[in-house]
């Protein structure tokens, strides 16, 4: 594994309401400098939520991102409330955002975006269990849930408005499992 560069300085360079630009000035393990431009990584911890409503159906949820100009499938997400567990966290953005609460939370995985630039992490939840549930969120108009089927995840990928990296990432992750506990059920049915 390489030597971490050392960081010379941090500059603070731009600042909106929601994001803060940094400069770095590196020096690498070779003795080469260089300065880069990141996103000041968020210091509020969020979630992402794919509800599993069976063993073979997600709930993605479809709304718009500013980013892409367009409206995006994906899956709920956001950043935790001061003092929110993760499952709270999780919890809450499903019940805002597709109606639906959850009785069995799973951490699979905390994944970044644009690392080369951004120090922005994420950590995707699994929920099961699905009861209807809804709570008032902060989005400016209703959001659509859009039930997804796993064993159509081939196509899924392909389609314009799917784009969101980690919310891909994560539907492999989920079929995964749900392809892990058939193929054990199957197995201990095979050996009764």
């Amino acid at each position: 594994m390489a030597k971490l560069p050392d960081i010379l300085n941090k500059t603070l360079i731009a600042r909106s309401r929601f994001f803060a630009v940094e400069e770095l000035q590196l020096r690498f393990a070779n003795g080469a400098e260089r300065t880069y431009e990141r996103l000041r990584p968020g210091s509020i911890p969020a979630v992402m939520v794919v509800a599993l409503a069976d063993d073979d159906t997600v709930l993605l949820i479809r709304e718009y991102g500013a980013g892409v100009e367009a409206y995006e499938l994906g899956f709920p997400k956001g950043a935790l409330e001061p003092g929110e567990t993760l499952e709270e966290g999780a919890l809450r953005e499903l019940q805002e955002e597709t109606g639906f609460g959850a009785r069995e939370f799973t951490v699979l995985k905390t994944v970044s975006l644009s690392p080369g630039y951004m120090g922005h992490l994420l950590t995707i939840v699994l929920a099961e269990g699905l009861y209807a549930s809804r709570l008032e969120g902060d989005e400016p108009e209703p959001i659509e849930v859009v039930p997804m089927a796993l064993s159509a995840l081939d196509d899924w990928v392909w389609r314009e408005d799917f784009t969101e990296a980690r919310s891909l990432a994560a539907l492999y992750m989920v079929r995964d499992i749900v392809r892990a506990r058939r193929a054990a059920a199957a197995a201990g049915a095979d050996a009764g």
